[in-house]
């Protein structure tokens, strides 16, 4: 069993940062691939980016592409999301996530253990 907790949502001005972190429960988390989704109000959830277990591979959407970057501390079992130069756009809960095939999927369906969201809100 995997849980995992986020922290560091919150409100700030467009052109601003936050970093989100996520907490995981596990001996093995080190073995996790890692990823951040995000789900704005009436939209689907979307993948925002993914982490390989070594942090050696990353996957960004396009929307944040050059703004946001996802890393992990498997010492702390944490990963995190840096996200500056934020947009309204990027207003949304954002979720951590983690599948049992240790992929770095896209598709939100394919993932088998989330965390609770935490609320990011951009405003212009």
């Amino acid at each position: 069993q995997v849980q995992l907790v986020e922290s560091g949502g919150g409100l700030t001005q467009a052109g601003g940062s936050l970093r989100l972190s996520c907490a995981a429960s596990g001996r093995t988390f080190s073995t996790y691939t890692m990823a951040w989704f995000r789900q704005a109000p009436g939209k689907e959830r979307e993948v925002v980016a993914t982490i390989s277990w070594s942090g050696g591979s990353t996957y960004y959407a396009d929307s944040v592409k050059g703004r946001f970057t996802i890393s992990r501390d498997n010492a702390k079992n944490t990963v995190y999301l840096q996200m500056n130069s934020l947009k309204p756009e990027d207003t949304a809960v954002y979720y951590c996530a983690t599948n049992l095939n240790q992929a770095a999927y896209t598709d939100y369906a394919l993932y088998d253990y989330w965390g609770q969201g935490t609320q990011v809100t951009v405003s212009s």
